[in-house]
């Protein structure tokens, strides 16, 4: 009898033993599973944000490159030809009709000089070069002109486009928008983006003709922001947006470099000026004490010494006040 309660007490016993044994695994298994699907998810997540990562990074290297070609580029044309020259400028004259009324300003000039009785070598000298410099300087003016108009209304430009583009509109409508409303010369030169995917051009083709006709750098960027987009995807107003704040952090900063060379650009003003000046007021005082540098030969040659330097001191004065941004 006794022997029965033992063997039934400890069959309890193992039950109980086996039982208390099989809940806490049951309940570690779940804890375990829990943690495991944590850790998946967190794996997940991880990889996500890796792939994400490595995405961005071939993103900013495909731009990194893009940027690099077009600004190798233009670094590569910055000798302008002629017929780009007056293409850049924004003029409709051929190269042709500019050559012909350069020669025509060069005879005149020449015909003055002589009139007014300049010795003949030096007035064909100063109508060769005013042939040559003068006429180029003048549309060289018109290009500076056109691109900083262009510039100016860029950033407006870019900002439509980002606006268009958060809206729904495709890129060409968003385009279409900006040849339509913003100021010149933005608006035909997006018109002729535009005409250019009309003949069959793709966007990353016709932008080109942006940078073909304003070689800036801020054109370059955004002619690689639509060039990359249209090859590898990507959030498009997202870029033109730090797009259009990068432009005017830009022209803000050439505003104030502008602003702080100014006295530097007037003292040079005035410093090449001065000589012409004292020239003028010592003939009208005293007609005769300049008389030996024009009526003699030593006098003349020395008058021409004293021009050249002069011409290159206010070369040297203007390319010490020009900044590049």
């Amino acid at each position: 009898m006794l022997v029965t309660i033992l063997l039934v007490v400890l069959a309890v016993v193992a039950v109980g033993a086996a039982g208390f044994a099989l809940v806490p695994s049951a309940m570690g298994s779940s804890r375990a599973t829990k943690r495991l699907k944590v850790y998946q998810g967190d794996m997940r997540v991880a990889r996500r944000e890796m792939d994400a990562s490595r995405t961005r990074d071939a993103r900013r290297k495909t731009v990194q490159q893009a940027l690099k070609a077009q600004t190798d580029e233009l670094n590569a044309r910055k000798r302008v030809k002629l017929p780009d020259l007056l293409f850049q400028a924004g003029m409709t004259i051929t190269p042709g009709a500019f050559m012909r009324n350069s020669a025509i300003f060069g005879a005149v000039l020449f015909v003055v000089l002589v009139i007014v009785q300049v010795p003949f070598y030096f007035a064909a000298v100063f109508g060769v070069a005013g042939a040559y410099l003068l006429p180029r300087f003048y549309v060289m003016r018109r290009r500076k002109k056109y691109q900083n108009a262009f510039l100016d209304e860029l950033p407006n430009a870019v900002e439509a486009i980002v606006r268009g583009v958060k809206t729904g509109l495709p890129l060409n409508d968003s385009m279409r928008v900006v040849a339509k409303d913003t100021k010149e010369p933005v608006k035909s030169e997006f018109q002729r983006v535009l005409d250019q995917q009309a003949f069959g051009f793709s966007m990353t083709e016709a932008v080109q003709v942006l940078l073909d006709r304003v070689p800036l750098p801020e054109v370059n960027f955004f002619v690689v922001v639509i060039s990359v987009q249209q090859q590898a995807g990507g959030n498009l107003s997202e870029a033109l947006g730090n797009l259009a704040r990068v432009l005017r952090n830009r022209k803000k900063m050439k505003q104030k470099v502008a602003a702080m060379s100014s006295e530097a650009k007037a003292s040079a003003g005035i410093i090449g000026a001065l000589p012409i000046v004292v020239a003028i007021m010592v003939s009208v005082v005293s007609p005769e004490y300049l008389k030996p540098l024009i009526a003699t030969p030593l006098g003349q040659v020395w008058l021409g010494v004293a021009v050249i330097m002069m011409g290159l001191g206010v070369f040297v004065m203007n390319r010490m006040v020009q900044f590049e941004i």
